[in-house]
């Protein structure tokens, strides 16, 4: 969920860069910079707490044992700590990634290239930060539907039987949800007016993107030497669409489409505090 408010942050941030750059001194620019990058951090992370339970509930109802089986209502803020942990370190990866991939294609290029710029950016700086991303993921996943585990015990066991390969499982799938997240950004986020209409289309996006991000959950979730765990994505999706039709394809659409709604707004309001108090 974060990395779609990841999106929103960047094309803010860069929107105020530029005059910055024309009217302050190099160490002004770093700073406010630097706060801004925190502030974007900041307001990551309280959009994955606040709406983790929304989270929850998706993952639950995406996972292959069912709902009630995988947990129901029971220990909502299972796998918090993953989340908790990642989330920060995931957003400064992306920023700095997207930056310098940014300024490398930029320079040189012509004005109409812009949103190809981006688009490259973008996809590359998600491919950098799922390194960090995806083993979080894994292990918050994985407690989400055993909330009688602590997230050390799924660490512990993930890497006893899997190694470190197991912690990277859905990496391709991941990597794939979020570049489409990626191509879909690319408005500026500067008031409440445009949060709402980013709120639909966010929904709107999360509806679509929801099969491929079933996919990844039963990937992550598979057992090792499963053939789901292979980590296929075409090959998860059609046995998907097999066994439970298009009702298991968009399993937990609603939830998705919830948390990444409300998020838009989470994430506005905290940006723009934590900014003002940095600076």
């Amino acid at each position: 969920m974060g990395m779609c408010f990841l999106e929103m942050f960047r094309v803010k941030q860069n929107c105020f860069c530029f005059s910055l750059i024309l009217s302050h001194n190099f160490i002004e620019v770093l700073i406010i910079l630097c706060c801004a990058v925190l502030a974007g951090g900041v307001a990551g992370v309280c959009v994955d707490l606040i709406l983790f339970p929304l989270d929850t509930v998706k993952t639950r109802l995406q996972s292959p044992q069912g709902f009630r089986k995988a947990g129901g209502f029971r220990g909502i803020y299972a796998g918090v700590p993953s989340t908790a942990i990642g989330s920060f370190p995931n957003a400064a990866v992306f920023f700095i990634t997207y930056e310098n991939v940014k300024s490398m294609l930029h320079h040189g290029s012509a004005s109409y290239l812009a949103p190809a710029t981006h688009m490259v950016a973008a996809s590359l700086a998600e491919v950098v930060a799922c390194l960090i991303r995806v083993p979080s993921e894994v292990v918050k996943q994985r407690a989400q539907v055993s909330p009688s585990s602590s997230t050390l015990q799924i660490l512990s066991r993930t890497l006893y039987h899997e190694g470190i390969q197991g912690l990277y499982r859905g990496y391709k799938s991941t990597v794939l949800r979020e570049d489409l997240w990626s191509w879909k950004q690319g408005h500026v986020v500067d008031s409440w007016q445009s949060a709402v209409c980013g709120a639909f289309a966010g929904g709107f996006a999360a509806a679509v993107t929801t099969p491929l991000d079933v996919a990844k959950t039963r990937i992550m979730l598979a057992k090792a030497g499963s053939s789901n765990a292979s980590g296929n994505v075409l090959a998860v999706l059609g046995s998907i669409w097999r066994t439970q039709g298009l009702l298991g394809l968009f399993a937990g659409v609603v939830p998705r489409m919830a948390g990444i709604s409300l998020g838009g707004f989470i994430f506005l309001g905290t940006y723009e505090k934590t900014r003002q108090l940095l600076l």
